[in-house]
Formats: C-alpha cells, sequence, structure tokens
C-alpha cells in the first residue's frame, strides 16, 4: 500500500474506531492515522504505531445496496489466514456496526500491466486452489453468485437493463447514452443467443444449478488490480467484499475481464485446465468456463459505466476518487475498449 499518496485524516470520531480495534487486536495505540489513495468503493487508512503500520478499512454503506462488504472480506480473509495462506491481509480486528476491519499492512505496489508475467499468473491459480483445498467452510454466496447459465444470464441482462436509466447530472452522461444504446445493448443480445446456442450444441441445460461440490470459494473482483508486489516479487491478493461460494467459471471469467491490468486471453486455456485438474472440474465445468468469456466482457462494461448511475455517484463520492468529469470520460474510453473485446458472433 502506498502511502506515499496519502492525505491527512483528523476526524475524531475516526480515531477513536481506530483506538478500539487496535486495542482489541492487541496492537499499539495509532500514533497517526492516514488515508491511503485508490479505494474505489471504501475509504481506507494507514495507521501508524510503535509496533508498525496497520490498515483500517471502513466499507461503503448504503439502503440501495445490501452487500455485506465486511463480513464477506472478513470470513474469506479469515479462512485464508487459518489455513496458513499468508498472500492475504491479517485479520486483526473488526467492527460490525460501524463497518470496519483492522488488518495487517501490506507492503508493495500495484503491478503495471506492461509488468505481468507467466509467474504471476501461475501465483494467482495458487492462490485459488490453496484457498478451495478440501474441506472447504460454507462460505455464504458470492456477489452475484451464479449457480446456473441462466443466473449468469439473468446477472448480466439486469446490469445491461440498469444502464436504461442513467443520472443526468453524471458528466458525459449523453455520451454513455448512445454507447449504451449503439453498442452495449445490441452486443450482449449477441453474444446471449450465443451463449444460448452454445449451451444447446454442447447439451448443457441452461436452468441446471450446480452442486455445493461443483461451486468453489471465489475471491470474487479476482485480478491483479486488487494485489500488491513487494521488493522479492511476492504476491499480496486484496479486496475480497465480494468473495464467497460461486461458480469456477465466473471466477476464470473475472479474472479475464477485469480492464484494470489485463490477462491475456492467451492464457485463458491454460487457466482454465490449471482449475478443472485442481477443483476437479468436469467437462460442464470446463464448457461454461469457455462459454461464458464474453457475457463477463459485457458485464465488466456495465461495471465500468456504474460511475454513470446515481449508486455509483454515491459510492464514488464516499470513497471521494476526485475528478469527476476526468474519471467519466476515462471510463467511457474504458467501456469502449472493453467492447471491443466482445467476440459477439464467433463460437467460443
Amino acid at each position: 500500500m502506498n502511502a506515499s499518496e496519502a492525505v491527512p485524516e483528523t476526524d475524531a470520531t475516526l480515531i477513536a474506531l481506530a483506538r478500539r480495534l487496535t486495542a482489541e487486536a492487541n496492537k499499539a495505540a495509532p500514533r497517526t492515522l492516514t488515508r491511503l489513495a485508490g479505494g474505489r468503493n471504501n475509504q481506507v487508512y494507514r495507521l501508524d504505531t510503535d509496533g508498525g503500520p496497520l490498515v483500517l478499512k471502513r466499507y461503503f454503506t448504503d439502503a440501495r445496496d445490501s452487500r455485506d462488504r465486511l463480513g464477506a472480506e472478513w470470513s474469506f480473509v479469515s479462512h485464508a489466514w487459518s489455513r496458513g495462506i499468508r498472500v492475504v491481509p491479517e485479520p486483526l480486528a473488526c467492527d460490525r456496526a460501524e463497518q470496519a476491519g483492522l488488518y495487517g499492512f501490506v507492503e508493495g505496489r500495484k503491478l503495471t500491466p506492461a509488468e505481468l508475467k507467466p509467474d504471476h499468473i501461475e501465483a494467482a491459480i495458487d492462490f485459488v486452489l490453496a484457498v478451495n483445498e478440501r474441506p472447504r467452510p460454507a462460505l455464504a454466496p458470492g456477489s452475484e453468485a451464479c449457480f446456473s447459465l441462466v443466473e449468469h444470464i439473468a446477472t448480466v441482462e439486469r446490469r445491461v437493463a440498469r444502464l436504461g436509466k442513467l443520472d443526468a447530472d453524471v458528466p458525459h452522461v449523453a455520451k454513455a447514452r448512445a454507447l449504451v444504446a449503439t453498442k452495449l445493448q445490441p452486443g450482449w443480445a449477441s453474444v446471449k443467443a450465443k451463449i444460448i446456442a452454445g449451451a444447446a450444441a454442447a447439451k448443457l441445460p441452461i436452468d441446471q444449478a450446480l452442486s455445493v461440490e461443483q461451486s468453489c470459494l471465489s475471491p470474487s473482483d479476482f485480478g491483479f488490480h486488487n494485489a500488491l508486489i513487494d521488493d522479492a516479487g511476492k504476491l499480496t491478493f486484496l479486496d475480497f467484499e465480494y468473495a464467497g461460494r460461486d461458480d469456477p467459471a465466473k471466477l476464470v471469467s473475472d479474472f479475464f475481464c477485469q480492464p484494470e491490468v489485463p490477462v491475456p486471453l492467451s492464457l485463458h486455456g491454460h487457466f482454465i485446465d490449471r482449475l478443472a485438474q485442481g477443483l476437479g472440474l468436469d467437462a460442464a465445468g470446463v464448457a461454461r468456463c469457455r462459454l461464458l468469456l464474453d457475457a463477463y466482457q459485457i458485464k465488466w462494461t456495465c461495471i465500468i459505466l456504474n460511475d454513470f448511475l446515481p449508486l455509483g455517484a454515491a459510492r464514488r463520492a464516499f470513497a471521494d476518487t476526485g475528478a469527476w468529469a476526468e474519471r467519466c470520460a476515462a471510463q467511457l474510453a474504458k467501456a469502449e475498449a472493453k467492447l471491443a473485446l466482445v467476440r459477439a458472433d464467433d463460437t467460443p
């Protein structure tokens, strides 16, 4: 976490929360509290103590968004830590009433796309397989978890439909509306038809639900945008507020569709092969992984355009990422680039 990007924080209530959680974790009291830049949905702070730095995370809440971000992250990281997995932050204490968690501080920086190497992809797969070693805990379903092809289709359908009503006060909203109407909606119609046809050809009933054994524990929103690398080359994975039980096909698709540190699509087959072997995926599981990639390119386009929704604007205001108009213009460019990757007319 890069403290050089920090901004000062003097909120007395926040300082009291930090002191309470450090005491609960038997850690030294914070001497200083500094806001870290880069939190997209939450507020993240570095606590400097006599025993070393810690991290305090306050999770976004809204009546229109019922996700338990703290609960999901705390459960997932606690499970990983209990299994001896040390490529995630250490969970130290949490306050559910305040929607806040205290974690170990992770030294490192974000990878750039140009730095991404095959070894990094192998480390990511190793992490997923380690988290999924049996016996696995009965974690709740992840955010937007899907256990049938019908559910995958419905999830993307909802996101596309939501973009039919954009916030008129968001900068560049006219361009966003045009992109949704002329490219996103037609692209999704083609992709949906391809999934239905591909499922029929592979004899996959689109309404057949996965069993618990066929699902996996997923970090969700998994990719190198949520990872730090230290000077020794060790990767630490972060941000599990959407984690939980899910379809392995969704994990794979999200990993290859997240736009910030893109993973080469040429490695898609290798990733599936290793997961198939490590998780024991059957032929149907492998087919779902291959069939759903373009659906998730569409879904991630919708996620990129979240800034143009009223809730998206509220979440960004909470995280205070600044430069709203510039960010919206950048999100439009990212959405265009993401849609260009969709192979709507190709066979899966």
